[in-house]
């Protein structure tokens, strides 16, 4: 089956990192309203929609080909009083179509719900704590990857290794510091693990596998919290880590050479039945390693974006959920060339992708192949891709499909 995806994105007043990371030749900021003349005390709004009209050709007879929703709808804020002081709140709604619409918007998917909210102190020029509903987290760049520049048409699906199972759509409830020692970045957490997740229906069984449902079954005092870091040393050019959100390609605008590596550790945030019949905790860890490389080519507008990551799952004895989150390894890698052209507004993204993973609980192995391209007609702010993936698993099943994006934020 092919599916044809057309998504339009519109957004207002842009996302807070900087033009400079977004590579567009007419942004030149999104809107920051200044509460003192040096501006050092402000307010920023940003708000963004996506919309997605989607072409499917093998359908029921009675079901249409082409279906209309809205992805993602949010609005972020954020403001500083002073330097020492920073507030954040994002909200929105995800996934609204014609089937779980309401009559009069009281349905559980037309309402809003927080995405993030946490308050941030400075511990001087580099370094800070904060407390709240947060997206600083472990693993890998890819973990903490920012959705309105990637390279690639989506993010690498089990590098989000953690969205229902012990967080709120990829955010804990926790504390986190963050900052840098030089070259080298930081950030860490103590989190709340959620409760009722996406297996909040199942039990263990006898000799089956694991279930992720420590703190709803063995206790908030024994499988409550999840710890998580993510470290990253940065050779050439600085990444800002004002905000958690990584920068998928810069397209030439900064030279980028980062190693790092993370984790996720949750005490006994699986569960399993042991040979007596009872419940036994069992720990959910998860670390990668990766590296990240962004630089141009010369002097003719050329560049290239690389990345790659080997990430090693434990989430329980022959723990699988979706074909998504799995005990196992696996390794990702994408590479993408900016073609070069002496027209500044437009320019060619050739990429391609690949996502190998060994599954303990077929005793097999899935790989995803993708390749794609990228046409930037105003850098990240507008753009369209066309990506073709073809998806393996354990050498029975396999999926392929088209996606063409149409991209744009203002």
């Amino acid at each position: 089956m092919k599916n044809f995806i057309l998504l339009l994105f519109l957004g207002s007043f842009l996302i807070p990192y900087s033009a400079f990371s977004q590579g567009s030749p007419d942004y030149t900021g999104g809107l920051k309203v200044k509460l003192n003349e040096d501006g050092s005390k402000y307010f920023r709004v940003i708000s963004w929609a996506q919309f997605w009209a989607k072409y499917t050709d093998d359908v029921p007879d009675s079901e249409s080909n082409v279906d209309f929703s809205i992805r993602r709808a949010r609005v972020l804020m954020y403001s500083q009083i002073n330097k020492d002081f920073l507030i954040l709140t994002h909200f929105g709604i995800n996934s609204l179509n014609a089937d779980n619409q309401h009559p009069v918007g009281k349905g559980e998917s037309s309402q809003l719900f927080l995405h993030d909210v946490w308050a941030q102190y400075s511990l001087g020029s580099k370094h800070a704590i904060g407390a709240g509903l947060h997206y600083w987290n472990g693993i890998s760049r890819l973990n903490n990857q920012s959705t309105l520049n990637m390279m690639t048409l989506d993010n690498n699906r089990q590098s989000w290794a953690n969205i229902g199972l012990s967080d709120q759509f990829a955010r804990h409830i926790g504390i986190y510091a963050k900052g840098s020692f030089g070259k080298l970045q930081y950030r860490v957490a103590i989190n709340e693990s959620i409760t009722d997740n996406l297996q909040a229906e199942e039990e263990p069984v006898a000799n089956g596998p694991a279930v992720y449902a420590g703190r709803r079954l063995l206790g908030s005092k024994d499988a409550g919290k999840n710890f998580a870091g993510y470290f990253d040393y940065n050779f050439f050019d600085q990444e800002s880590n004002f905000l958690p959100y990584k920068v998928g390609t810069y397209l030439g605008g900064k030279k980028v050479f980062n190693v790092g590596a993370g984790f996720f550790y949750h005490p006994k945030g699986s569960v399993s039945l042991n040979s007596t019949g009872a419940l036994e905790g069992e720990d959910v860890a998860v670390f990668a390693v990766d590296a990240f490389y962004d630089a141009p080519l010369g002097e003719n507008g050329s560049a290239i974006t690389a990345y790659a990551t080997y990430q090693n799952n434990d989430y329980g004895k022959n723990y699988t959920l979706r074909q998504t989150y799995e005990t196992g390894s696996m390794i990702y890698s994408h590479v993408g060339y900016l073609i070069p052209n002496d027209n500044k507004k437009i320019k060619f993204q050739p990429y391609t992708s690949f996502n190998l993973r060994s599954i303990d609980a077929i005793d097999d192995n899935a790989t995803t192949f993708g390749v794609g391209a990228n046409a930037y007609i105003s850098g990240h702010n507008s753009k369209l891709t066309l990506e073709y993936q073809n998806t393996k698993y354990g050498g029975n099943d396999s999926n392929s499909y088209v996606t063409l994006q149409a991209m744009i934020y203002l």
